[in-house]
């Protein structure tokens, strides 16, 4: 009867925002495994590999980065409805974070993602939303993104914003120590099983 105790378990959307280089997707693979939720993966990479381009490349087109922020936008939209009711998302929406910084069509990215109705899954009774800040010490070279640490302070500062001027209510994760961010994930979580 494993179906029926699947279709028993309440809805959770876990939704980990951050900058990149502050442990977001192993936090995300962590808390698929034990919760056993869907992980949304990042869908800025694929996007990025279909272009055929770099990201230095891409930001000095802001037409393509535009296109490559919107579809972003789109896509992450379309992975957590795929993913179904019970899921861990290792983005959410802070490309827009992104899209603020590297693009001047951020308003156009808006309106077509519908950032309200987008902001309100995660104002959502069955969301729970951590924000994952930067520390020095995390940051890591990956092959993809610049380790620019004002990039990434800019970047935080913005998701904050975006959190903060939507209404969502979000954990914080400050620490660098991966054993800290658990805990208080966990105790989250866990009032949600």
């Amino acid at each position: 009867m494993k179906g029926l105790e699947e279709a028993a378990e309440p809805p959770l959307r876990v939704y980990l925002l951050g900058a990149h280089s502050t442990g977001k997707t192993t936090l995300a693979r962590r808390i698929a495994a034990v919760f056993g939720l869907t992980i949304v993966t990042e869908v800025a990479r694929t996007v990025l590999a279909e272009s055929s381009t770099t990201l230095p490349a891409l930001r000095i087109d802001l037409d393509r980065t535009k296109a490559y922020q919107m579809e972003v936008a789109k896509r992450q939209v379309i992975a957590e409805n795929v993913a179904g009711p019970r899921f861990v998302s290792d983005r959410a929406c802070d490309n827009l974070a992104y899209a603020a910084l590297h693009t001047t069509a951020l308003r156009e990215i808006l309106q077509e993602l519908d950032v309200e109705k987008y902001m309100q899954r995660l104002r959502g009774p069955h969301a729970a939303v951590f924000f994952v800040r930067p520390h020095p010490s995390l940051v890591k070279v990956d092959g993809t993104r610049t380790v620019d640490w004002d990039e990434i302070l800019q970047l935080d500062g913005m998701i904050r914003w975006l959190l903060e001027a939507h209404d969502v209510n979000y954990v914080s994760l400050s620490t660098p120590s991966m054993v800290d961010r658990w805990r208080t994930v966990l105790a989250v979580l866990e009032t949600r099983r």
